[in-house]
């Protein structure tokens, strides 16, 4: 098991870095979309390809932010639901998901994504717009973001796993954002406001 426990703070640690370095597509999506209207407004032009790279931009941010979301327990789930049941039911019901659901998903998705993708990138493929980008490197995207997901979702198993035999504290894969009280605190902090 020790092993595995390594295993899955390695997977850890590269989505928490994929995941901060993904952030920053959204700061480069902004400034694009800025850009892209401030310059179709103020001189009556446009590109496709500008167009084109914020849609790349958001699906690096979807695709490739997946798997940092998983890590840090911020999907989608039944929390009004399971948060009447023990910690070990909640754990149960996890494992049970990651098995049923989400790794045979990610699986099936892989399958079909890689040759999708080579595919294109083999023909070089092209955007029909006039003035439009490559495609293959967003559509490599899919099969990238899904392997990570499928990584994180072997990594959140095995320290569901490790919970239950009792060599992983909870903490390790509980939600990791403050509560509203404890930003409001933090802001204070930082502003020096008692």
């Amino acid at each position: 098991m020790s092993f595995l426990l390594s295993l899955s703070r390695m997977i850890d640690a590269l989505n928490e870095k994929i995941g901060l370095a993904v952030s920053w597509a959204l700061f480069a999506a902004v400034i694009v979309c800025s850009g892209n209207a401030l310059i179709r407004y103020s001189f009556n032009m446009s590109s496709n390809g500008w167009l084109e790279i914020q849609w790349y931009l958001f699906a690096a941010m979807f695709l490739l932010g997946s798997s940092y979301t998983l890590k840090r327990n911020e999907h989608v789930r039944i929390d009004v639901i399971t948060g009447l049941f023990s910690k070990r039911t909640q754990v149960w019901i996890d494992l049970f998901g990651f098995l049923i659901f989400m790794l045979p998903m990610t699986s099936l998705i892989l399958y079909f994504a890689v040759p999708y993708a080579l595919t294109s990138m083999q023909n070089q493929e092209m955007s029909m717009n006039a003035g439009g980008l490559i495609l293959w490197p967003a559509k490599m995207l899919i099969p990238v973001g899904f392997f990570l997901l499928t990584l994180q979702g072997v990594s959140e198993l095995i320290k569901r796993i490790g919970y239950l035999q009792g060599k992983v504290d909870a903490s390790e894969f509980e939600k990791q954002v403050a509560t509203p009280e404890e930003e409001i605190e933090a802001i204070k902090a930082a502003n020096n406001i008692t």
